[in-house]
């Protein structure tokens, strides 16, 4: 159904043929390893807990919703990505998939750089202790006070979004009186096999700077001339959610084509090259990701391969990990409110949460899973929709999914894979408090990003 179908959207409740989604799993008690943390399990008593921790436990402890992420499995993932990369390549953790200072912190503790894209981003950073050489800032309208901010503490990295962004870090830098590394973005015409609005690189979208019409090539000349800089590679980001390395592919060999152009132009060899993000998680048992240093293994075949074709130095290259590291480290825990069978069609479960803490489903048209984990249960399955509390027909958690039949108002469902996007993305919509975020390891566990509480939101309205 096409997005403008409707001016509110598409008819999230609209009937759909018998077989648009999967059938029900053999066992609705299990929980699909690809799926959840790497700690999370049931009990003997059919619990679910994470960092040895129960579910029931933590919902008297901390409330619903609540995000709980597992630490182990985060610090493990950070890992293997380094590891996969080993010493000749960085990995930057997208910031914007999850922020707070605790995250800088285990990033920091297990190598890994960061990237932000706003000055709040770089405030937490910061606050948290990351080098600020360690950090690279993104952006497409970057302000001239987080740029000079950028400049002052001595980021590593300005990614250059647009001709006006060259001249205008240029200008402040030379200010500063100092000479700022930077990267050029650019979209190399790409088209990723992803949702309309997380792919980002083909031509007709804000970020980058094409490499259609000699563009990309003209931002390399002026970058060059400018004594504020010093440019030290090419970026280019393809989309997000990503399985198939094929655009990877595409996308590489048209940057080394640039970089061959720079150096037979300009006598320099650039000595690195960035190439995102994007690679996708499992949030359904049908999603099938790559292992880190698979992906590692492809991309510097592939980068090595189009400049040996290219007769290049082979550039130093950085990936951006987001999703891929924080997104499958944490489940939101909810209890069940309303259930409200339709016969025929489906039944309706409705949870403390909602769209504002967890916008990807409307927004993007995602699909997650879901499970009864306060309990386990014999019950046929029934084929559920996963709503929330607010005042909207498209405030859906979970499309389809099939739960125990005699679930009860008072269960706990909980969603994984959603660590990644779900509170960066949260509001107060209807004023809704944003849930916390709380980090379970090794039997102990701790809140990271605090409940909002009715006095947070009356201390912003100044009346």
């Amino acid at each position: 159904m096409s997005r403008s179908a409707h001016p509110a959207g598409p008819r999230h409740a609209d009937v759909f043929h018998e077989g648009h989604y999967s059938a029900p799993p053999d066992d609705l008690n299990a929980l699909d390893p690809k799926v959840w943390a790497h700690t999370v399990s049931r009990t003997e008593e059919g619990v679910v807990s994470v960092g040895g921790m129960e579910v029931t436990r933590l919902a008297e402890e901390f409330g619903t919703p609540a995000y709980f992420v597992d630490e182990a499995d985060f610090r493990a993932r950070a890992r293997a990505w380094r590891t996969a990369f080993g010493h000749d390549a960085d990995v930057f953790y997208a910031g914007k998939a999850f922020l707070s200072r605790a995250i800088v912190r285990w990033l920091h503790e297990e190598g890994l750089n960061l990237d932000v894209c706003s000055g709040g981003e770089l405030a937490t950073a910061l606050a948290a202790g990351m080098p600020a050489d360690r950090i690279a800032f993104h952006g497409n309208n970057k302000s001239e006070t987080e740029i000079r901010t950028a400049i002052e503490v001595g980021v590593g990295r300005i990614v250059l979004d647009s001709f006006q962004e060259i001249v205008r870090v240029a200008h402040i830098a030379q200010s500063l009186g100092k000479r700022q590394r930077v990267q050029i973005r650019v979209t190399v015409g790409v088209e990723a096999h992803t949702h309309e609005f997380i792919a980002t690189a083909h031509e007709d979208q804000k970020f980058g700077i094409a490499l259609a019409d000699g563009q990309a090539a003209e931002a390399v000349r002026r970058a060059l001339a400018l004594d504020g800089l010093e440019l030290v590679g090419i970026h280019s980001h393809i989309g997000s959610q990503i399985f198939d390395m094929a655009g990877f592919e595409v996308a590489a060999r048209r940057v080394v084509s640039l970089l061959a152009a720079v150096r037979d132009e300009h006598g320099v060899e650039l000595p690195e090259i960035d190439l995102g993000g994007g690679l996708g998680i499992a949030y359904t048992s049908e999603d099938d990701p790559r292992e880190p240093h698979e992906i590692a293994k492809a991309l510097g075949e592939i980068v090595t391969r189009e400049c040996e074709a290219a007769k290049l130095r082979t550039p130093r290259i950085s990936v951006e990990p987001g999703r891929a590291i924080v997104g499958p480290t944490a489940f939101t825990l909810y209890e069940v409110g309303t259930i409200k069978p339709l016969d025929g069609l489906r039944t309706y479960v409705s949870v403390d949460g909602g769209m504002s803490d967890n916008i990807r489903t409307a927004l993007y048209d995602a699909e997650y899973s879901v499970a009864l984990v306060s309990r386990t249960s014999e019950a046929e399955p029934m084929l559920v929709r996963v709503v929330g509390k607010h005042c909207e027909s498209g405030d859906i958690v979970v499309k389809d999914a099939f739960l125990p039949a005699d679930l009860a108002p008072g269960d706990l469902i909980a969603v994984p894979a959603t660590g990644a996007y779900c509170r960066s993305m949260a509001s107060n919509y209807n004023h809704a408090l944003r849930p916390p975020v709380v980090a379970v390891n090794d039997g102990e566990a701790r809140v990271i990003v605090r409940r909002e509480t009715e006095e947070d939101l009356l201390r912003l309205d100044v009346g």
